[in-house]
């Protein structure tokens, strides 16, 4: 299926942080087909900026090289002045930035799309959900698999006044991935106060966001987290039993500890089960349905299509510059994304206390509002630090990606993200 577009205007965008997942971010740009042009590359380090915005200026629509910076103020502020100013901003840099980045966008009035974690905390994205009504301009979360078919076609059966998959009962969500200690070695990885947390917060995620859009909001946790292979500050490994508001119940892992990796959605409804597995992305493919005994007619509602939209960057980007056409805000904005945070925060709540969690038990005066690490890890008291990472004075010292610390002050030098 070949997407048709009617666009009623061209589009502006900026790629801050031009690491790995700046490319997929570039590619979406590049199969808007002209809806959305690449305009500025902004890094920390100006050759690489200035590589990137050569390697996808042919590509990127803009008809010019983008223009390569150090400085996202500087951009904002320019393009502000000469009456162009910028109509989305993808920030792609390591976690401990989106904030600040998120922020300074917001406030110039223009629209964000955020790399997941959003935050690496509550608090922030609670922050960033303020500055959203304050400005009139909106985050939206990368989170692509609500995005692909698969996905739209359970959710629009789920919705289905009819029901003709009746409840929702059961549901698995596993991240089973493989991190060695090589992709550890870059110093902002596995670190509460730059990563916000381990495969829960940063592989995951993604997973059970999903998990979420499907099912609506969860209801109460109880939650294991384990440091099991990897010296890093967080976990790698964590499983999580959940009970939605709509009497469902999950189980969600989530591990970096996997060799053999593989990305799981179950969804046990009334009258049929439907299947997703896949790696770091799906196709049409990638699902199927089994009918109940009695509900055989039920095959009938699921007809995959090889060319319908996969999960990616490019279907959410999509997604977005229709709303952008349409005056709306774009999908998965800070408040929408709040739901997925919120339930991180809670799973780590209850692993680190040892009992459940109930949705909105998280409020200002809780531990884990502030940090995902909340009142510590259980292996980093139980140790007391041995075997355990250590870290610079994070008060003051850049990492290696130039990004600095939480409390140093720098809007100008934006770090780069990394592969995931």
């Amino acid at each position: 299926m070949t997407r048709t577009y009617t666009a009623t205007r061209t589009y502006t965008a900026a790629i801050v942080g031009t690491g790995g997942i700046a490319n997929a971010h570039a590619q979406a740009i590049a199969d808007t087909a002209g809806r959305l042009v690449l305009t500025h590359a902004v890094d920390v380090d100006l050759s690489r900026a200035e590589d990137f915005a050569q390697t996808w200026g042919p590509t990127a629509g803009a008809g010019t090289r983008p223009t390569a910076s150090t400085d996202l103020a500087h951009v904002l502020a320019e393009t502000a002045a000469a009456g162009t100013p910028l109509d989305l901003v993808h920030v792609c840099t390591p976690p401990q930035s989106h904030f600040a980045l998120a922020a300074q966008v917001l406030r110039a009035g223009v629209d964000v799309l955020l790399e997941k974690p959003p935050t690496l905390s509550l608090a922030e994205l609670d922050e960033l959900i303020a500055l959203e009504g304050q400005t009139g301009a909106h985050v939206s979360v990368v989170f692509q698999h609500r995005f692909g078919s698969g996905a739209l076609r359970l959710k629009a059966l789920l919705d289905d006044p009819a029901a003709p998959l009746g409840r929702p009962l059961v549901a698995l969500c596993h991240t089973l991935w493989y991190r060695d200690a090589e992709y550890f070695a870059a110093p902002w990885r596995g670190r509460w106060d730059t990563e916000g947390g381990g495969p829960t917060m940063g592989h995951g995620i993604h997973q059970f966001d999903l998990l979420l859009a499907v099912l609506g909001p969860w209801a109460e946790v109880t939650a294991l987290a384990g440091r099991q292979a990897r010296e890093t500050d967080t976990e790698d490994a964590s499983m999580a039993l959940v009970r939605f508001e709509n009497g469902a119940l999950a189980s969600i892992v989530n591990s970096v500890v996997s060799p053999r990796q593989t990305s799981q959605l179950r969804f046990d409804l009334e009258h049929a089960t439907v299947d997703l597995e896949h790696l770091y992305g799906y196709t049409d493919d990638s699902w199927s349905l089994t009918p109940a005994p009695g509900h055989e007619e039920l095959a009938a509602l699921w007809v995959s299509d090889p060319g319908s939209a996969v999960s990616s960057h490019s279907s959410q980007l999509a997604a977005i510059v229709d709303a952008l056409d349409a005056g709306q805000a774009p999908p998965v904005t800070a408040t929408d994304a709040r739901l997925t945070v919120e339930l991180v925060a809670a799973l780590y709540a209850s692993a680190f206390t040892g009992q459940p969690v109930r949705r909105g038990d998280i409020d200002a005066d809780h531990p884990f509002m502030a940090s995902m690490e909340g009142t510590g890890a259980p292996w980093a008291r139980e140790t007391a630090g041995v075997g355990a990472r250590t870290s610079p004075d994070r008060d003051s010292t850049p990492d290696a990606t130039g990004t600095p610390a939480p409390g140093a002050s720098s809007t100008a030098r934006t770090p780069s993200e990394e592969t995931r």
